[in-house]
Formats: structure tokens, sequence, C-alpha cells
């Protein structure tokens, strides 16, 4: 039972938002035209006529019903004119009732799920990249594993399935409603068979506790079937996630030669696939035995409990077949945990993948608030850092830095061993690194500019891949081919609006030039290197720095780097060293002679 509630309590804190937001958006009503209106309108309006057209195909399915039982009293009474009379006066007019309702409500349903999607994805990606959460995600680990799957493909699910369950039992508990009061009547003075005792509404007595074994006995077979799906989810992600890397890296990997290990690699994520997938084939195989074998009975135990008053002369062949399809329709509502039994299954484990996802979220939005390291702009143009430790997700601490200025116009290169916090620095510096206590003031009124070792290179045309994270119309082609031969890439000049996928078709060193030509664009106030030139030659390196001072003279260049080369080309440099605490402090090292 608790279970269930929390299934519950996931859903409506899912559903919750879109149906009570009070975002604007556009609708066209035919013949109003269109007009605007908070989109909590539309899914209400949306949802309430989709509701209201099921619970009238109930009603057409009840008044069918007595269409039954008087068609086929008048074929035991061999009544041609009452058959004729039935069947084209009621039955054609509700079944053509029945197919246009089933149509309008399929388009109204479709047009519900197609915004609701559109919405709950905006959503999602908006809290996702909100103030860096996506960045801080990552440094959980896998409690949120796999985002695009969430955002893509379990909301769509959830989404499809809330809206089909949610008919599915409203269907189920209105049919329930109508054909207990239509089997309590008819059988309102049944005696159990073989006896003379009476029990009001025996049939619907007998659905109930037939009904509820089978429920029982489904959900004893069937339970394991949630994690199964849930894990299965997870496995396929992890397969495709590790195939989209191989694509991605598909040149380092050759290069290694490690096509072995990508197999053996590979391998073992398909086998928790495929080890997963037989344990769900092994546990359906029992679900659908049991359920196969009650759906088979189903076909003829209405009719073995309604034959003996049959026989017996209570009730004719019509009230017979009406109260078979009467009994049918109370026992598949009152077993509808059965026949559903898999597809929640499933429902479950999407509902409980958005719903850690939403878990990953608001932990990431709280280590963020919470951090006690404050990074705010200054009242004066140097950067200042105070006071600060920084550390690991972990907890443990790497570094430590007191009184440390920046000063504007000063080329700074920072030094020292690997791991010794260097680019956590840069990212704290940058407003990301949540991890860490202190204060650090921004130069005031200046724009800033990080780049990685490693660029972001999304997919599109070049132009939208150079001119990143602006918009493709912030710069003009000119501008743009300028920045790339000053970033010596003249050889993409005539290819801007090619679309490809440059991080595999680049090579890092390409890849690290297109990011200067990025800043070449942008001209920040502040420009920090984190090894954005490593991979490439020390001539061409220089030949970037230079670059660099001469295409942004005002700029104020902070780099890290391990080459001597560097050293030439800042006034400043500072190193990162141990302390007796085992944490890396930076000390400033004889400043070396700028070049010129």
């Amino acid at each position: 039972m608790n279970g269930l509630k929390q299934a519950v309590l996931q859903i409506w804190r899912l559903a919750y938002p879109y149906f009570t937001t009070r975002d604007e958006t556009e609708v066209r009503i035919w013949p109003f035209g269109q007009f605007r209106v908070q989109e909590r309108w539309v899914a209400l309006s949306l949802a309430i006529v989709v509701v209201a057209i099921e619970f009238g195909q109930v009603a057409i399915n009840v008044r069918l019903s007595y269409f039954n039982r008087d068609w086929f009293n008048a074929i035991q009474n061999k009544d041609a004119a009452a058959f004729w009379t039935l069947l084209l006066t009621v039955f054609c007019f509700w079944a053509a009732v029945f197919v246009a309702s089933a149509i309008y409500q399929y388009a109204l349903q479709s047009y519900l799920r197609i915004r609701w999607r559109r919405w709950m994805t905006q959503r999602y990606i908006a809290r996702w990249l909100e103030n860096e959460n996506h960045y801080r995600m990552q440094l959980f680990g896998s409690g949120a594993d796999n985002p695009d799957q969430r955002i893509q493909e379990d909301v769509d699910q959830f989404i499809s399935r809330t809206q089909t369950l949610t008919l599915n039992i409203l269907s189920a508990a209105s049919n329930l409603i109508s054909f207990s009061v239509i089997l309590w009547q008819i059988s309102a003075d049944f005696t159990i068979p073989g006896t003379e005792i009476q029990v009001p509404g025996f049939l619907v007595w007998g659905a109930l506790i037939y009904s509820a074994l089978a429920t029982w006995l489904t959900h004893l077979i069937g339970q394991p079937l949630v994690r199964l799906n849930f894990e299965q989810q997870r496995y396929e992600a992890d397969f495709r996630f590790s195939l989209a890397r191989l694509r991605e890296y598909g040149e380092q990997v050759a290069l290694l030669g490690g096509e072995r290990a990508e197999r053996e690699r590979l391998g073992g994520r398909f086998g928790n696939v495929i080890g997963n997938f037989l344990a769900i084939v092994s546990r359906t195989k029992k679900l659908t035995a049991f359920t196969a074998s009650y759906q088979q009975v189903n076909a003829v135990i209405p009719y073995v409990l309604i034959a003996p008053y049959y026989f017996a002369g209570k009730i004719p062949l019509g009230g017979m077949t009406q109260t078979a399809g009467a009994f049918a329709r109370v026992e598949s509502t009152m077993s509808f945990f059965i026949t559903f039994y898999t597809t929640l299954a499933d429902y479950k484990a999407v509902i409980d993948r958005l719903t850690s996802f939403d878990v990953a979220i608001g932990r990431a939005r709280e280590v963020g608030a919470a951090s006690a390291l404050t990074v705010r702009e200054g009242a004066t143009p140097e950067l200042r850092i105070d006071d600060l430790s920084l550390g690991l997700p972990d907890g443990r601490r790497i570094l430590e830095a007191h009184g440390l200025v920046l000063r504007p116009g000063e080329t700074t290169l920072f030094t020292g061993p690997s791991g010794s916090g260097k680019s956590t620095l840069f990212r704290a510096i940058s407003g990301i690194w949540p991890f860490g206590e202190g204060r650090i003031a921004t130069p005031k009124g200046a724009s800033m500019m990080l780049l990685p070792q490693r660029p972001y290179i999304p997919v599109g045309t070049l132009k939208s891949t150079v001119v990143y994270p602006e918009v493709e119309g912030a710069y003009d082609d000119a501008a743009i081919a300028e920045a790339l031969k000053a970033a010596r890439l003249p050889q993409f000049v005539g290819r801007l609006h090619e679309e490809g996928f440059w991080a595999q078709s680049l090579s890092l060193g390409e890849q690290q030039r297109l990011a200067i030509a990025r800043a070449l664009l942008a001209k920040p106030d502040w420009l920090f290197l984190d090894e954005a030139t490593a991979a490439l030659d020390e001539p061409t390196e220089a030949e970037i720095y230079r670059v660099l001072r001469e295409r942004l003279p005002d700029a104020t260049l902070v780099s890290i780097g391990h080459r001597s080369t560097l050293q030439p080309f800042h006034e400043r440099r500072i190193d990162m060293r141990p302390t007796e605490a085992g944490l890396f402090r930076p000390a400033d090292v004889r400043a070396p002679v700028a070049a010129q």
C-alpha cells in the first residue's frame, strides 16, 4: 500500500506543474482565430474534453448492452421486424457516434500529448542547464545518468502512459459502476446454484472475488518486473552512450589499437542488456502463462455461471448475453491490474527515472545555493581571491589561496604538477565550481572567457561552431573569416556554411585554434586559457600567443601550462606548491622577461 501511495505521489509531482503552469501560449481555434491564453487552461480544457468523451463512450456501451439484450431476445422469438429495427435504428446510430467520438478523442489526446511534452521537455532542459546544474550533476556520479534518455525518451513515455493509464482507469471505474448496477439488477434474486440460498447481487460478488484472487496472484508473480524494467532502460542507455563515445573518439581508439578493448567493453555493456533482458523474459513467461490462462478462462466463466439460470428459465437468451457481457465488463475492470501489469511495471520504472532526475537537479541546485564559495563582481578592476579553500565532491581539500591578486593587463602563467588544483581554480573563478569556501571578486565591469584544453564543438554548420556560444547571426562572415585566418585556420574559410560533425573531423589542435577564433570574435576583457594550446606545436603556439596580444591588446591573459616555452609570453608566473598539510598553494615565482 505504501508503494502504491508513493507511486501516486510521484506521478502527481511530475504531472502537477503542467496543469498549474501560468506560462502563456498561443492557440488557434476555428472559427475564433488565434489568441493568447495560459497553458494550463489549454491543458485542462483538453483533458476535460478527452475524459468526457471517455465517459460518453462508456454510456454508449451501456446503451448497446441493452440493445444486445433486446436483439438476442428478438432472435430467440424469431421477431424479424424487431431484429431489423434494432439493428438499423439503435446499433448503427450509436456505433457511428462511438466511432466519431473515438476519432476526435484520439486527435485531442494527441494534441494534449505533444503540448505537454513540449512544455515538460523545455522545463527539464531549462532546469538542467540552469546555473550550471548539468555540470554539477556530472560531479555526483551516476545518480542521474543518461540525461539525454530521461529528457527525450522518458518524458515522452511518461506522458503517453499517464494519458493511457488515466483514461483506462477512469473507463474501468465508470464501467465497473455502470455494469455492476446492471449485473446487480439482473442477479438481485439469484440463488447459489444447487441451493435455495439467495444472495443479492450474486454475480457481482462472484466477479469481485474471482478478480481479487487473480490480481493478488498477478502481483505476486510480476512484482520483480518493476526493478528489471528499470535496470533494462539503464543498461540500454549505457550501451548506447558507449557507442556514441566510441564514435566521438574513433581516431584515438584507432591510433591506440584499442578495438579489442572496445569490443570487450561493448560486449560487457551489451552482456548486461542481454542478461537483464533474459531475466525479464523469464519473469514475463511466468506472468504470461498466468494472465493468458486467466484470459482464456474469462471467455467461458460468465456463461458457466449464468447457464444454470438460463436452463432453469429464469432469464431469456438476450438476458443471458447481456448478463455475460456485464459480468465480463465488471470482471475485466476489476482485473485491470492483471491486464496492464507489465505496462504498469515499465511505467513505474519511467516514473522512478524522472523522479531521480528531479532529485539530482534539486541536489545540484542545493549544492550551488549552499556553497560557502562566493564569486561576485568586485569594486576594482583587479581579480581578488581571499581565504579560498577548494575541495572535491568527496570532501577532500586540494587547494588554498589567501590574498591572491591578478591585475588587469598583467599576463599571468599558472604552473604546477597535475592534480594541484590549477583547473579547479579556474572553474572556481568562472563560478561553476561549488565545492569550497572563500571569496572571489571578479574585475568590475569586465567580461571574462575561459578556453578549456578540449573545447566544446557542437554539431551544425562550421559558422555556428565558430561563433558558439553566440547564435549564428551574431557575426558576419567577413569577421568570422578574419578570425579563422588569425587563428591559423585559413583552410576553413570557404566552409562556413558546411554542416558536419566537426568534433570528429577536426584534430584537437584545430579545435583549439577554433576556440582561439571564438575568443578573437568575443574580445573578452579577461581571457583564461586552461592548457588551451597544449595540442599545438611550439612555433604555432608562440604564433597564437602573439596573435592574441596583437588582436586583443586590452585583454588580460591568464594561462595554465606546463611548457617552459610559455613563460616568455607572460609577465608573471604563479606556481602551485604543496604545503605541509598536503594542500597546494599558489606562490609567485621570479617573473621572466615578457616577449615583445
